[in-house]
């Protein structure tokens, strides 16, 4: 298991992240009517941090990295739909401005996560 100073999912940077991530989004579309869209954004939000705490909790390398390249896929949808809310004006330039920093820093995030485990195994098995 990949520890560094990681003791529980909570401690890790890009979960810290898509929780603020999510409260943003969450408190930017308070007023949003298409609520079809709304919940679909929420839970591609909510995806990226619930998969990252999965994943963690398993236990083994091999599973923290599939959730990890799961949750960085949601990350990938939450940028696309932010780029759609924006057409759509249903968020303010200044959330959506915040929201695509924090989203492609947990992507960055999660691709340097996945990395290190992979190197991580090679090490383990070579």
């Amino acid at each position: 298991m990949v520890t560094m100073t990681i003791k529980t999912f909570e401690d890790i940077i890009a979960w810290q992240k898509s929780r603020e991530l999510f409260i943003i989004i969450n408190k930017s579309l308070i007023n949003c009517k298409n609520y079809s869209y709304k919940d679909q954004l929420l839970r591609a939000t909510l995806s990226i941090s619930n998969n990252i705490a999965e994943g963690f909790d398993r236990g083994s390398n091999k599973e923290l990295r599939q959730f990890l390249v799961i949750s960085r896929g949601s990350a990938a949808e939450v940028r696309s739909m932010l780029l759609m809310a924006e057409d759509l004006k249903l968020i303010s330039s200044e959330n959506l401005q915040s929201s695509m920093i924090l989203v492609k820093d947990i992507s960055r995030l999660l691709t340097g996560f996945i990395k290190s485990i992979n190197g991580q195994q090679k090490t383990d098995n070579g």
